[in-house]
């Protein structure tokens, strides 16, 4: 699954699209079938404006993040998960640093949090995404900057073989288990919540949604924006790549909802 879902969004991500349409409208052209050439390419400028010269990206993204709006904060939490994503681990494995993305929200609010509930137990999952299998494991990196605030290494558990997010609620179900743990804050990116939350809620798992990544600022419209092409296109990849894991996980039957409440 990891593998196949890896290849499927290679192909699948709007600029490669964008590109695979245009490649064949030139096909088309070549081979004298004009009338089909144009249409195909006329298609492909429309796609183009709308990733790169809209907010339709803002829109999808915007939508997964306003499914789990950040409740108060609660009076006792047993421990805190934090799903990985959030750094460049062949920069930082490379150059021993934390180069946060956009992601890295994720680790400051861990940071915050470790602080706010110093008996809560932490649970840093995350290994190596990438297709090769060639990266730096992010648990390994995140150890090493948990160590440098100061968080005492006695209250962190790290799960490093986990790939994507079905592979972080797993090994995370089994490290609750072992130290019978329950009432933890989930933290991860807003528009990643809807499908990490479907997921431990289908392995048994209930946890508190806890936002630590906002990329829109809630009150978006669709419009048209010239400023910055490469985000709003960036953020339509965003949304789609979500969606698109949602309904794989829900055919896959990895997730029992497609949109949880």
């Amino acid at each position: 699954m990891f593998f196949f879902a890896k290849i499927f969004w290679l192909v699948s991500q709007p600029v490669t699209v964008l590109f695979l349409l245009m490649a064949l409208s030139v096909l088309l052209m070549l081979l004298s079938f004009r009338r089909l050439a144009v249409a195909v390419g006329l298609v492909s400028l429309v796609l183009v404006f709308l990733t790169f010269y809209t907010t339709a990206g803002a829109l999808v993204v915007q939508e997964l993040e306003d499914r789990f709006p950040r409740p108060a904060p609660p009076a006792d939490v047993a421990c805190v998960i934090v799903l990985g994503g959030g750094i460049p681990t062949q920069v930082d494995g490379a150059r021993d640093g934390y180069d946060l993305d956009d992601g890295g929200d994720r680790y400051i609010e861990t940071v915050r949090l470790a602080g706010l509930y110093p008996g809560a137990k932490i649970i840093m999952s995350g290994g190596d995404g990438s297709l090769e299998g060639v990266s730096m494991k992010e648990a390994d990196i995140i150890r090493r900057m948990f160590d440098d605030f100061h968080i005492d290494p006695a209250r962190v558990e790290y799960d490093a073989l986990s790939r994507d997010t079905y592979e972080n609620a797993v090994n995370v179900r089994a490290i609750l288990q072992r130290l019978n743990l329950g009432h933890c804050l989930l933290v991860t990116s807003g528009f990643h919540m809807p499908r990490a939350v479907a997921i431990f809620r289908n392995l048994g798992m209930e946890v508190t949604p806890w936002v630590a990544d906002y990329r829109t600022t809630g009150k978006e419209g669709l419009k048209v924006t010239v400023a910055y092409p490469l985000i709003n296109a960036g953020l339509l990849s965003t949304g789609l790549r979500e969606w698109i894991g949602i309904v794989a996980y829900y055919f896959a039957g990895r997730v029992s909802t497609l949109y949880p409440q």
